[in-house]
């Protein structure tokens, strides 16, 4: 059997990094503005923390600016929904980030919705998720749209393959399956209900492991020849998938660390790039 093909995002978006600086750079020198991506914390998570952090500096290697917003962990609803509707007003903030998760008292799903549909550059509201599932214009959720980047870059074929999804989570595991079937594959979305998991991965082509369950994935789940992405990243650091077991049976595999994180941020900065081209350049 051939040696896999490392699906490598980490390369991948160091290229388009390149890109999108040259981007941003016409895109200053055009309209003497410059892209701004909003971030919004709430609370002390440690995780959540260095994750805005890790979008401010991919923001400033391209040249754009970060906005970062950090509120109380006792923040309400209406508190944030009015911090949203601010940044949604500012003509000057071209893509506005929700920083997941929120604390438990505020209504996630109420404030990711109050994002305007053009500034939704992490792909998080229901409108954009309708507008993408009906193949109309809108940002994709930054993972699986990354994925979906990182699958056409190395020409891996889904056109009428059988594609599992382990897990349905609103911005991963869903939009996952449908810019899949969007792309004529066979989707199974699987999840904790769903029953003889193992046999249905055993079916798969192609297997998505979005289940935030380190090495839930076990290599005699799969058939030789199949493409593992692995969107999970756990203490280890290791991904839903066991890799070290897998990846030997696979075609091609996404690594952990970088496979799909990069290509996750990537995303992001390259979304808040188009809104604000297509602000600034129609508004010049």
């Amino acid at each position: 059997m051939p040696e896999p093909i490392l699906l490598d995002g980490k390369t991948l978006a160091k290229e388009r990094q390149l890109k999108n600086r040259e981007r941003v750079a016409r895109l200053i020198e055009s309209s003497g503005r410059v892209p701004v991506l909003a971030t919004i914390l709430v609370g002390d998570d440690p995780a959540s923390a260095t994750y805005v952090r890790m979008k401010g500096n991919a923001c400033r290697r391209v040249g754009m600016e970060s906005r970062k917003i950090e509120l109380p962990s006792e923040t309400t609803t209406e508190e944030l929904l009015a911090v949203i509707d601010g940044l949604n007003a500012d003509a000057d903030v071209h893509g506005i980030l929700l920083q997941h998760p929120v604390p438990p008292q505020i209504d996630e799903r109420a404030c990711f919705d109050r994002i305007r549909l053009d500034k939704d550059v992490d792909g998080v509201t229901t409108h954009g998720f309708g507008r993408m599932a009906m193949k109309e214009p809108a940002h994709g959720s930054a993972t699986p749209a990354g994925i979906m980047t990182l699958l056409r870059h190395y020409g891996i074929e889904l056109e009428g393959k059988h594609a599992v999804v382990i897990g349905r989570s609103p911005i991963l595991g869903k939009p996952m399956s449908l810019m899949l079937l969007n792309a004529n594959a066979t989707v199974t979305t699987c999840h904790s209900r769903t029953r003889n998991l193992a046999d249905i991965v055993r079916t798969a082509d192609l297997v998505v492991g979005a289940v935030g369950r380190p090495r839930f994935v076990q290599a005699d789940w799969v058939r030789p020849g199949v493409v593992l992405v692995d969107a999970g990243y756990n203490p280890g650091p290791v991904g839903d998938i066991d890799l070290e077991n897998a990846a030997v049976k696979s075609s091609a595999y996404t690594p952990v660390p970088g496979g799909v994180g990069p290509m996750t941020i990537s995303t992001l900065i390259t979304q808040t790039i188009d809104t604000a081209e297509a602000a600034l350049l129609n508004a010049g």
